[in-house]
């Protein structure tokens, strides 16, 4: 538990300390080489782990290093990251070196190596959008393997990594733009907080501590004393539906909700139409804080967090998340997806 940030789980039966990637591989390889069954553990931070604990072995990622291979303005700056750097203190180097690409990705909790496996993204940026490559440990080749940004087959919220053990990530390589300015603002609420349109630049350190600003009043933002943000983040995707299916829900908010509600409707990968996921869950019935006072509850600041109100176990949670995502799908028909991976469990 009190290696992950929704802090529930009980014992591994083992645990190993990767602190070189040279460790990391070789923990791996012993582990299958005994057939036993293996986690390997970053920053904890979209995990939920179950309450009798995990019974192998548990590689906990603790890699470190920032390679600096290049920085000019012309062609950007190339840094190599150890998969277990924490990704935050990443972030706000980046920003103070002036390397513009992942200042929207401010205070998000976990390890970097972890960022590009459901490629990490808020507030109009991607992690893919500056990953150059990839290096991982192929357990099923047994070789270090280089994979390009376009070998990721990156998605939103989703990668090649993402739902298969094969790889093992033990570095990202970033490529960032040098200078003093950030990507264009991406999300409207982020634009509007900057007081510029969407699609402006902003200095670095401002477009910083305005998602800082932002994750914060949502609960995005560990604090150990606010149990508000104890959890996983974002526990639910937004759901990207069909034109038709976007359509179906539509009918169903009108039926419910009235003909003058709409749900929010943004565009979506491969023709597809993406939507809000705190949106459904709150009209649904679900409110800021639902499940208070039990041990897991919505949070008080962003009904898409599920939060550990002290005293939570992982079946608190994954009952809460149950609820949820029954709750949604019976009103509106939408079948909410997990973000964080459910160890032993499955809604």
């Amino acid at each position: 538990a009190g290696h992950t940030t929704m802090r529930v789980g009980g014992p591994a039966a083992r645990m190993v300390l990767a602190e070189t990637t040279d460790e990391l591989v070789d923990a791996v390889r012993e582990v299958d080489d005994a057939d036993e069954p293996l986690l390997v553990l970053g920053g904890g931070s979209n995990l939920v782990l179950p309450d009798e604990g995990f019974a192998g072995t548990v590689v906990k990622v603790a890699t470190q290093g920032v390679t600096v291979e290049s920085a000019d303005s012309c062609g950007g700056a190339t840094v190599v990251v150890a998969a277990g750097e924490p990704w935050d203190p990443l972030v706000e180097r980046a920003v103070a070196e002036g390397w513009a690409g992942i200042e929207a990705l401010s205070g998000i909790p976990g390890s970097t190596g972890a960022t590009p496996i459901q490629n990490v993204g808020a507030y109009g940026q991607e992690v893919s959008q500056t990953v150059a490559r990839v290096r991982v440990w192929d357990r099923l080749q047994e070789q270090v393997r280089t994979m390009t940004s376009l070998d990721c087959r990156f998605t939103y919220r989703h990668s090649l990594f993402k739902g298969t053990d094969r790889y093992v990530v033990l570095d990202v390589m970033f490529q960032l733009v040098v200078g003093t300015l950030s990507r264009p603002v991406g999300y409207p609420d982020l634009a509007a907080q900057l007081g510029v349109e969407v699609g402006e630049r902003v200095p670095l350190a401002e477009a910083r501590e305005a998602v800082l600003a932002q994750r914060r009043r949502r609960g995005m933002v560990l604090d150990a004393p606010d149990h508000d943000t104890w959890s996983c983040g974002s526990f639910f995707t937004n759901p990207v539906l069909t034109p038709a299916g976007f359509a179906e829900l539509e009918g169903r908010v009108a039926d419910r909700l009235g003909a003058d509600v709409t749900p929010p409707r943004f565009a979506g990968p491969d023709g597809g139409v993406k939507t809000s996921a705190a949106w459904l869950i709150e009209r649904a019935g679900f409110g800021k804080g639902y499940g208070l006072p039990g041990p897991a509850a919505l949070s008080r600041k962003h009904t898409l967090a599920l939060t550990n109100r002290g005293g939570a176990g992982a079946g608190d949670v994954v009952a809460l998340a149950r609820e949820v995502r029954d709750g949604v799908r019976e009103v509106f028909g939408v079948t909410l997806v997990n973000e964080p991976v459910l160890v032993g469990d499955t809604l």
